[in-house]
């Protein structure tokens, strides 16, 4: 009887779990893209603005030189200008953070978007600094983190149901069945985290050459990131960001499909 309880528990929270996901469907007016937000863009614009201090912390704070901060911030809003970015409801603002040490960037939800001193000292031009800008509004412009709460309310339901329907009290041997449907629930979202990081270098590659740099400039990125150990030293199938050797390898199919018959000389590099 407790079985059969357990089971019809599981299923309703399964079925609750799918249709509050699959009916929360919108389309992004950059992208075009058809997502499944839990989000208005009013909630990430006020979501980004509250977790940026806390963000910034982590990182020692923003940095003190107010030039190399200024320039960070002019890169940042040549690409929102030149691009649908521009024409999105998020309000862009881009910040150097203290970090010597740390090689990171990153972007909350509503365009709070952030590099650490410790990257944008490894770039050696100002096209490298610009692609990191670009691949970083992508995240903001594609909702990645709106999806990535969607989803993840979604799999936590999906997780929660399996654990709750193979999980017997009496039956010990029934936990590595339900500690398994909650692995498979992790993966599935570090998958969607890889997919949404090459999505992100796809619009970098839109977006530079608008803002009037070479997206070539982005795999250098990548070989930086390559030398500096950005893969995390950890398999590409257990990371949510694709081994940098891996993305060049996309990013060059991508340049080759923008610019067809070879990349515009009067980029800036």
């Amino acid at each position: 009887m407790r079985g059969n309880l357990r089971f019809v528990v599981a299923i309703l929270m399964a079925a609750f779990a799918f249709v509050t996901y699959y009916c929360k469907r919108s389309v992004n007016e950059v992208t075009g893209e058809v997502q499944h937000v839990s989000m208005s863009a009013d909630q990430e614009i006020a979501l980004g603005l509250q977790a940026a201090p806390q963000m910034a912390q982590q990182y020692g704070g923003l940095h003190p030189d107010r030039q190399a901060a200024a320039r960070v911030e002019e890169i940042g809003q040549q690409i929102v200008r030149s691009t649908k970015a521009g024409q999105s409801p998020y309000k862009f603002q881009f910040h150097l953070l203290a970090d010597e040490n740390t090689i990171n960037a990153f972007a909350l939800p509503g365009g709070q978007v952030f590099i650490t001193a410790g990257l944008l000292k490894n770039m050696t031009s100002e096209g490298q600094v610009a692609g990191v800008l670009a691949h970083e509004i992508g995240h903001v412009v594609g909702r990645h983190s709106a999806e990535q709460i969607a989803k993840s309310q979604l799999t936590q339901g999906l997780t929660g149901a399996a654990a709750i329907g193979m999980y017997d009290p009496d039956r010990p041997g029934t936990m590595a069945a339900s500690a398994a449907a909650a692995m498979v629930g992790k993966l599935l979202t570090l998958r969607f985290g890889r997919e949404d990081e090459l999505e992100a270098d796809r619009l970098a590659v839109e977006y530079t050459p608008k803002a009037g740099y070479d997206p070539r400039s982005m795999i250098k990125v990548m070989q930086v990131l390559e030398q500096k150990g950005g893969g995390g030293g950890q398999p590409e199938f257990l990371s949510t960001h694709p081994n940098p050797g891996n993305r060049i390898g996309e990013l060059e199919q991508e340049i080759t499909a923008e610019f067809p018959q070879g990349v515009p000389s009067n980029l800036k590099q």
